[in-house]
């Protein structure tokens, strides 16, 4: 049985929530400090092979072309007040009456595959783009992400069905509960749709609900998608993406700075609110050095006392934060060398260490064990390992997702980059990465796993 393009269910984004919370959260900062920047995105298919036929890019592109009639309805406005208490009332003012524009903001364009012919069969690539002002683009790469995924599933790869979807999700989601693991479902940017994210959202609230009542030690600490955390009354999960340092640093021109500059503006923006600190942008060992600074203010404001130490003097960043976020490179590895840092600050706060590189239930209970040992709290945000977990229904071989992203490709006029913890996510002009990595003093890492275009396995010839 076949995916059916007249499917009932819901297709597209539904809802100007349907996004994960780190971009309304970024936005909110951007909109208080940056808000007239000039920037623009690009998109990369790090799994080259799927490419789309040109129905499924007309599809797309009419998809993309409906976001800008979507607007924050007066019941998600009352969600984000009652549930997000950190977003300030000038950016929800903003955002009532925000809309996007992607006929003028969006450059997308079907490029033909090499020796495919024929009329609507043609398969070929998609080339997007995006510019605009910085707070008037940046809600577009969740949304898009998810329609690319959904526009591959829907016309390509269409031998699934969502049988078993949702107790899939409440089989993982016992399975993490019972070993005690603290878990959010961080899947919409590469589902398979928002009927799937749904049923499985559903199916792990099921298991949360089950588990409490089994008395299993781990816990559901949400989603990051906002719409699905409003449906079921939770508090949507997030705080901070690459983009906000990469952003930064193009705007400031000064890479030694540039990190403090992102976290200096962001707690100024959010206080003590949304502290977890995403470490590996220009690499782990650069952040920490920021990350040992005393939290500066803003001139001229008076200082909040929430960075203050009791003898009045100033926190660090790492004091004044709950903990960190690890993306890239090897898991275990860095939480020793996060232990090594705390050790070395004095600090002896227990402090959370976020896991969110291409998850599963085993590589979970392997990070928490390596986390508990180094007196670390650990949680785990899983995405696409919920989100697009299928197989062919004719063959039982994997149903593999799509690896796409969109980046910030540049900010001010000047290229916007990233270099992480692994080779394989470095992204920008390669001089411009190179010379920063050589300012920076940066010691290149491979990590075994690190292969960007496998990481949820190849596919099978079927």
């Amino acid at each position: 049985m076949e995916f059916n393009s007249s499917s009932p269910y819901p297709e597209g984004v539904i809802s100007f929530l349907d996004t994960d919370l780190y971009k309304l959260t970024m936005q909110c900062a951007v909109f208080k400090f940056f808000k007239d920047v000039p920037v623009t995105y690009a998109f990369t298919n790090r799994t080259p092979e799927k490419r789309l036929s040109r129905a499924a890019f007309n599809w797309l592109n009419d998809q993309i072309q409906k976001l800008g009639n979507i607007s924050l309805s007066d019941e998600e406005g009352q969600f984000l007040e009652s549930k997000c208490l950190y977003l300030t009332p000038e950016y929800l003012d903003f955002l009532r009456n925000f809309r996007l524009n992607p006929r003028d903001q969006i450059d997308i364009q079907f490029h033909h595959a090499e020796g495919e012919a024929g009329a609507d069969s043609e398969l070929g690539d998609v080339a997007l783009s995006i510019k605009g002002t910085w707070a008037e683009t940046i809600l577009y790469e969740i949304p898009i992400l998810a329609l690319t995924s959904e526009a591959y599933f829907r016309f390509m790869d269409t031998d699934w069905n969502y049988d078993g979807q949702e107790e899939k999700a409440y089989e993982k989601g016992m399975r993490l509960l019972e070993a005690g693991c603290i878990t959010s479902e961080f899947g919409t940017r590469r589902r398979r749709d928002y009927h799937t994210q749904a049923l499985v959202f559903r199916g792990l609230v099921r298991a949360s609900k089950d588990a409490e009542a089994n008395g299993f030690p781990g816990k559901l600490s949400g989603t990051s998608n906002v719409h699905l955390a409003m449906r079921f009354n939770m508090s949507p999960v997030g705080t901070v993406a690459h983009e906000w340092f990469m952003g930064t640093a193009a705007i400031f021109d000064d890479y030694k700075k540039a990190t403090e500059e992102a976290l200096h503006h962001w707690v100024n923006c959010f206080g003590s609110n949304l502290s977890i600190a995403l470490t590996d942008t220009f690499g782990t060992p650069e952040f920490l050095k920021s990350f040992s600074l005393p939290v500066r203010p803003l001139e001229g404001v008076p200082v909040k006392d929430e960075f203050k130490k009791p003898d009045g003097s100033l926190k660090s960043y790492a004091e004044l934060f709950n903990g960190i976020r690890q993306d890239s490179g090897d898991p275990v590895t860095y939480a020793k060398s996060i232990r090594q840092y705390y050790d070395e600050q004095g600090i002896k706060d227990k402090k959370v260490i976020v896991f969110s590189d291409s998850l599963d239930i085993d590589k979970c209970i392997l990070y928490k064990k390596a986390a508990d040992e180094l007196n670390l709290q650990p949680t785990f945000g899983v995405g696409t390992f919920l989100t697009n977990d299928f197989v062919h229904t004719r063959t039982g071989t994997k149903s593999t997702p799509m690896n796409i992203v969109i980046k910030l490709s540049s900010a001010a006029g000047r290229p916007a980059i990233k270099i992480s913890d692994n080779i394989g996510k470095n992204m920008g002009p390669k001089e411009l990465v190179n010379k920063v990595k050589e300012e920076l003093g940066y010691v290149e890492h491979e990590w075994k796993e690190g292969d960007e275009t496998s990481r949820w396995g190849k596919e099978e010839k079927q």
